[in-house]
């Protein structure tokens, strides 16, 4: 184990050098499509891709840690190494802050969250307090989308908030993440507690009411996604738990009460593997979306693209176990010969898995979205919406809502080089989770798209198209498909997700704006721009939240908008881009709101603000306003 470490420490020098030597020149030239990451602990990917995979997870390299072995790495072990440890030479040639960042994108957490994160080092505990955590206890906010069909619609009974009151909501407390750059974890609202994650890899309890601190759990990375709670059975004492993804695919459930660690699963299968949204709950199993981020720097000659695959894994909740696993690419990606430079290519592969899952008990299927493919022809199953059986996994039907959008960051649009798809683009994705409504009658799904489609399809006919209609111009197109003289960017569409209503539905846009949509047949209601400041950059990606009467979202620029549901007129705004006293006197900045959406219960509304992971305004702040 001695000689591992030290071989693992070494190898981390020869990540440096080779980044020091080119790896930074080549982030920087990436090209169009998805901005290239901002924050410190989401830099190594690229890095790695670019100059280490020759080696490392290359089975002829014997003595090469796998990229799995290197991510175990702890920052501050790295930064001893590199400060005062056996790679000081190497360390010396980078400056302190050039070791910092490296040592964080590595590890996948910042330096110094280990101790300073900890709840016992926080001035606001909680008393002590052992009341039973009831999941389904009024009011709550539990999850992503509230609801088995994510609908972000919170009833008036669980809100304890009317329109009337909004105008007069004030800020009751601030709590800062400590040593987060980025606020990216939807909060979530349970018997009286809000549970959020950080990108330190802390987890958090605080009391609604006050924002003080019940306890923080260490998770072994960074956890971007909400909370689910759900009933758990074989602990003593334990009758609910947290359930939730970290950013090395780590699955976990914790006491609910307590913050204890019930169990832990690994679901990934390749080292890019990632959770960013939360899992499904129902009847004992969870429901895990896996993404990756393999096609950050894919394209770089030496590089054996592409091998990753979105899934959707089943775990027994009690336990962790795999109940089953399905591969949107069911066969998985097969040599496909060399490229230019020599290095095996493999294919098909991509389509990650983004979006909570939707769950209809009644079919018993399970419903998601997919992104687009990391090579060319693109899967059928990418950009698509699959439904699939809930006790097997096997796939009942899948409608792709856009063919051949095979897409790589840093591959130019113009002409393909080394791993780069053929036909390049236009990256559409289906971020946002699929949400099953009942409409005259009859359940609808409905896909919200980047280029702003909106798709209504038919749950009890293997998802045929009922409509598909665009929030803000002209149809994009059911077969739109990508080229090398690249397609338009999407007009201005739908990132995150909407809230439905039981007649509305109500979407943020990603160039700006709210648009309300008649579910029944598609038709615009009403839409509304915003005035920026000065300079300011337009976007309101973030999903939006609805209770009777109000639709919230967030904004780029970090204003939380709380607008009326019948006309999209303005009711209320905060601007949260500034300082707060935080309850736990840690400094606490605000910033964008482009992810996670507001969430309502109990008189209260809880926001992230800091979301600065595609070049965003970072901060680490989660705010609560109420009226009382």
């Amino acid at each position: 184990m001695a000689k591992l470490n030290e071989i693992a420490v070494r190898s981390v020098a020869v990540f440096l050098t080779a980044w020091l030597c080119g790896g930074s020149a080549q982030a920087a030239q990436m090209g169009s499509g998805d901005p290239s990451p901002t924050n410190d602990t989401e830099l190594g990917f690229i890095v790695f891709q670019q100059n280490c995979t020759a080696c490392h997870g290359n089975a002829a390299v014997e003595r090469a840690p796998t990229p799995a072995q290197l991510r175990a790495m702890s920052p501050e072990r790295i930064l001893t190494a590199l400060t005062t440890g056996i790679m000081k030479t190497v360390g010396d040639t980078l400056t302190d802050t050039q070791r910092r960042k490296v040592s964080a994108s590595l590890a996948g957490r910042p330096l110094g969250s280990d101790v300073a994160g900890d709840a016992k080092q926080m001035p606001n505990r909680c008393a002590a307090d052992k009341s039973p955590i009831d999941a389904t206890a009024s009011p709550h906010w539990n999850g992503w989308g509230l609801d088995l069909v994510n609908s972000r619609f919170q009833p008036a009974d669980q809100a304890q908030l009317s329109a009337a009151d909004v105008p007069q909501l004030k800020l009751k407390w601030a709590f800062g993440l400590p040593n987060s750059s980025s606020s990216y974890s939807q909060p979530t609202v349970v018997s009286g507690r809000v549970y959020v994650g950080a990108d330190t890899g802390y987890i958090y309890a605080l009391d609604a009411k006050t924002g003080c601190v019940h306890w923080s759990f260490k998770a072994k990375a960074g956890v971007r996604n909400a909370m689910t709670l759900g009933p758990v059975k074989g602990y003593a004492g334990v009758p609910t738990a947290v359930y939730f993804g970290d950013l090395l695919a780590n699955v976990y459930a914790l006491d609910a009460r307590t913050g204890r660690q019930l169990w832990v699963q690994q679901v990934g299968q390749h080292y890019s593997n990632r959770i960013t949204a939360a899992p499904a709950f129902h009847d004992g199993r969870l429901y895990v979306p896996v993404p990756s981020w393999e096609g950050i720097a894919a394209s770089t000659k030496d590089y054996p693209c592409c091998q990753s695959i979105g899934a959707v894994v089943a775990l027994n909740a009690n336990t962790g176990k795999l109940r089953w696993r399905n591969l949107v690419i069911p066969d998985g990606a097969k040599p496909l010969g060399p490229n230019p430079a020599g290095t095996m290519l493999y294919g098909p592969a991509g389509a990650p898995v983004w979006n909570t899952p939707t769950v209809d008990v009644a079919r018993r299927r399970v419903y998601f979205g997919t992104g687009d493919a990391s090579t060319f022809p693109a899967a059928p199953t990418s950009d698509a919406v699959m439904a699939v059986d809930m006790d097997t996994g096997k796939v009942a039907w899948s409608y792709q809502v856009f063919r051949n959008d095979s897409f790589l960051v840093g591959c130019p649009v113009s002409e393909p080089v080394n791993n780069c798809p053929k036909n390049q683009g236009p990256d559409y994705d289906i971020p946002a989770s699929v949400v099953l409504r009942k409409v005259e009658g009859r359940d609808v799904l409905y896909v919200a798209t980047k280029p702003g489609d909106i798709l209504a399809l038919d749950p009890d006919h293997d998802g045929a198209l009922l409509w598909r209609k665009n929030l803000t111009g002209p149809v994009a197109g059911e077969n739109a498909l990508g080229s090398r003289s690249g397609l338009a960017a999407p007009s201005n569409g739908v990132l995150w997700g909407g809230a439905f209503g039981s007649e509305v539905a109500y979407f943020g846009l990603t160039r700006g704006g709210v648009a309300a949509m008649r579910i029944a047949d598609g038709e615009r209601v009403w839409m509304r721009n915003f005035s920026l400041p000065a300079g300011a950059k337009p976007g309101n990606a973030a999903a939006a939240t609805a209770i009777p009467g109000v639709v919230f979202i967030g904004s780029a620029e970090g204003t939380l908008h709380a607008l009326s549901s019948n006309d999209g007129s303005s009711l209320w705004q905060y601007d949260t881009h500034r300082s707060f006293d935080a309850v736990n006197r840690v400094p606490t900045q605000g910033g964008s709101i482009s992810s996670g959406g507001a969430v309502v219960a109990g008189g209260r509304v809880f926001v992230g603000s800091g979301f600065g992971v595609v070049g965003g305004l970072t901060g680490n702040a989660l705010l609560a306003f109420g009226i009382d």
